[in-house]
């Protein structure tokens, strides 16, 4: 069960390509609820929105673990945001009716990205945290550098073992990035994560799966294609800190604004005093996040949606 004061949680396993795909939700099934598809980062899994289930009671999130994360983590490869895309249509298909307002965090804002384009009649709009607009390769430096220089430590996570749930908690508790915001959801999203029996406990993200897509976002053509082809309204949330709470982050206001500005249809807002993982699974970061979701769902029920200044 997730550490959330909502009762209306649930899980479902829906069929895809090489078994079952693995989600929650949180919210009883009404096709009049407001409604939004929550797609997790790259070694994450639905557990990470259990904050913000909690600042938006009444609206019903659907959230999946995706292809080679959480409980979906058996699911084979090919991996990339084209496969993700699919799994997302047939999670919807199974549970929703759209258009619905898409969120996505990290490289499961690329995702939704890609399956806004690819299934453009299942999103009313997009709700983009830190992830989403391209990360440029520096000159010289490869592919799997650039990985390895942004997800070395997660991939040497993935490749640990831990005696049992304690020493993995605290590993995370030594996280520069949750130094002053370990909480019950924090706590509740690494027990989840780790599969396995003692003493070889694994975190349940694959290595193939985290490379393969990682690679996808970095230089693969969904991602620019969808980008290219924005025509969704859509808001990016980003965080002035990184995974390891480093400052700059993922962006800059640089590289942000040099994106936003040609694209109408995306606006861009930083969030002040978060990292890479507390924009949403922190109070502060939640909050603001929930807030976005609101105005999205308010924007497509009175017809607005769409109407934003570039780059403000």
């Amino acid at each position: 069960m997730a550490e959330t004061s909502r009762k209306d949680y649930s899980t479902i396993d829906v069929p895809v390509r090489g078994g079952l795909l693995h989600a929650a939700v949180w919210g009883e099934e009404n096709p009049a609820a407001p409604t939004i598809l929550a797609v997790h980062g790259v070694t994450s899994s639905h557990m990470q929105w259990t904050v913000l289930a909690d600042a938006l009671p009444g609206v019903r999130i659907i959230a999946p673990d995706l292809r080679g994360r959480g409980r979906s983590n058996a699911l084979p490869g090919p991996f990339g945001m084209a496969a993700h895309a699919q799994d997302l249509a047939a999670l919807l298909d199974a549970v929703s009716a759209g258009p619905i307002v898409v969120l996505g965090h990290s490289m499961g804002a690329f995702a939704a990205q890609v399956f806004a384009h690819a299934y453009p009649q299942w999103v009313s709009s997009l709700v983009l945290v830190d992830g989403g607009l391209p990360l440029p390769l520096p000159p010289g430096v490869s592919v799997d550098q650039a990985i390895d220089e942004i997800l070395g430590p997660a991939a040497a996570r993935l490749s640990m073992s831990f005696p049992d749930h304690e020493t993995y908690l605290e590993f995370w508790r030594r996280h520069p990035a949750f130094a002053d915001d370990w909480n019950d959801a924090v706590e509740a999203y690494a027990r989840y994560d780790l599969l396995g029996e003692a003493p070889y406990f694994r975190p349940a993200t694959t290595v193939d799966a985290m490379t393969e897509d990682s690679r996808d976002l970095l230089a693969g053509d969904s991602v620019r294609h969808a980008l290219q082809d924005l025509n969704h309204p859509a808001v990016l949330l980003w965080a002035p800190r990184g995974l390891l709470d480093e400052s700059p982050g993922l962006y800059t206001h640089e590289s942000v604004d040099a994106w936003a500005g040609s694209h109408r249809s995306l606006r861009t807002e930083v969030v002040p005093g978060v990292n890479h993982y507390t924009i949403v699974m922190g109070s502060s970061g939640a909050a603001r996040v929930a807030a976005a979701v609101k105005e999205a769902l308010d924007a497509g029920r009175t017809g607005t949606a769409g109407r934003y200044p570039p780059g403000d």
